[in-house]
């Protein structure tokens, strides 16, 4: 008795292969540095000291939950579009624009180090504007508008720490 495979149907949900293609590219670029920035805010929470210590550890433990939470909904939003999330750190380091911080930095440091990782994931999700609207896609633009407005308060805020 032969078993029958059953074929999974092609994705038609109004938006062209290719472009959703270049969407999930763009959407892995900030999966990445929205990583890399969870993993950077999480770091100088553990390890923030000094006289500002509970503010900004307070401050840094809302920043990388609300971002942890974030990068599932990304993750989600390239999968729907039929392309494999990445998931690994090699890619990430690939695709971020968010380099790494080696060592403890001083915490005045560590917020300016987060203004500057905020605004790159901005930009990254900006960068990604003009594919979405040329290819109708509105789940995606609502995705990148929402991260946008977390990302520019957030580094609002940081900046606002620094300031005499």
């Amino acid at each position: 008795m032969a078993t029958k495979k059953s074929k999974i149907p092609a994705i038609d949900i109004g938006i062209k292969t290719s472009d959703r293609e270049k969407i999930a590219r763009g959407l892995s670029a900030l999966l990445a540095d929205s990583y890399t920035l969870y993993l950077m805010t999480h770091n100088f929470h553990w390890n923030v000291t000094g006289p500002q210590f509970n503010s900004l550890h307070q401050m840094f433990m809302t920043q990388y939950t609300e971002q942890w939470n974030a990068l599932d909904l990304i993750a989600e939003r390239i999968r729907a579009l039929g392309h494999p999330a990445p998931g690994t750190y090699k890619e990430f380091v690939k695709l971020a624009t968010i380099k790494e911080v080696e060592g403890v930095p001083k915490a005045e440091d560590m917020v300016s180090l987060l203004v500057a990782a905020q605004e790159a994931t901005a930009r990254t999700a900006r960068k990604l504007f003009p594919i979405v609207d040329a290819a109708n896609d509105q789940p995606t633009a609502d995705l990148l508008t929402q991260r946008l407005e977390v990302h520019e308060k957030t580094a609002w805020m940081l900046r606002s720490v620094l300031a005499d």
